[in-house]
């Protein structure tokens, strides 16, 4: 698979949706992670990142304007020992009991499928690391069978021993259009910097102006388990 440039990736699409990236900076250092989200409706765009634990929710950022919370205000972030779950959506919590009551992060998923927001049936994109002195890394996608809400169609994808300066990109929508056409294939192979605030910009400057919401960032030491974390929230 051909490395992309995640600036490119970030730039030629106006309306990827939510997004999430892991991978490994190319020093080897560090487990590398971001989060981002979009929004056309105006209940979309009044949300904002703020930490809660070692993770983080979203927020109404002007709670007298929040209309339905339901698929909008979760917990993408959470962390459960040496495990750090990121997703879109409340599926955060399905993965985060699930592996508290013995199940592996593809089994927690059995029980969940794709949003219930036609015609657009957004997928359930979802991350897990692990980081005990050495750095694995899971993705996975729910998803509508090609639009058709009668199935449910699930894949997820196993990264061990990844390689440094690599990571992987996947996002709800694979471009603008009405009804938005869901992600398609497996994650995109795209470029990870060693430098947190230097990959936090280039990501957020590359976001589509009117439609970017709030990002998230984490650099994890792979050795030590410390993380670093940035916050960018376009509603100040």
């Amino acid at each position: 698979m051909q490395m992309l440039s995640l600036e490119k990736e970030l730039a030629n699409n106006p309306y990827p949706g939510r997004g999430i990236v892991i991978g490994k900076s190319p020093n080897g250092k560090y487990a590398v992670t971001a989060y981002f989200i979009m929004g056309r409706s105006e209940n979309s765009r009044n949300r904002v990142f703020v930490e809660e634990g070692e993770g983080i929710r979203t927020e109404a950022f002007d709670p007298s304007k929040l209309e339905d919370p339901s698929l909008i205000i979760y917990a993408p972030v959470r962390v459960l020992g040496k495990d750090t779950i990121v997703t879109n959506g409340d599926q955060t919590d399905t993965i985060y009991d699930g592996i508290k009551d013995g199940k592996c992060f593809a089994g927690a998923l059995k029980t969940r499928e794709f949003e219930p927001d036609g015609p657009n049936y957004t997928p359930r994109i979802s991350g897990i690391m692990h980081i005990d002195g050495d750095f694995d890394y899971k993705m996975s996608i729910l998803k509508s069978n090609n639009g058709n809400p009668d199935a449910c169609n699930r894949y997820t994808f196993d990264y061990s021993n990844p390689i440094a300066g690599e990571g992987h990109f996947i996002h709800t929508y694979a471009r603008n259009e009405e009804p938005l056409p869901s992600f398609e294939g497996e994650p995109k192979l795209v470029d990870i910097m060693d430098d947190i605030d230097e990959y936090t910009d280039m990501i957020w400057k590359n976001l589509n102006e009117d439609n970017k919401v709030s990002l998230f960032v984490r650099y994890i030491d792979i050795e030590t388990g410390k993380y670093s974390t940035r916050i960018v929230n376009k509603n100040k």
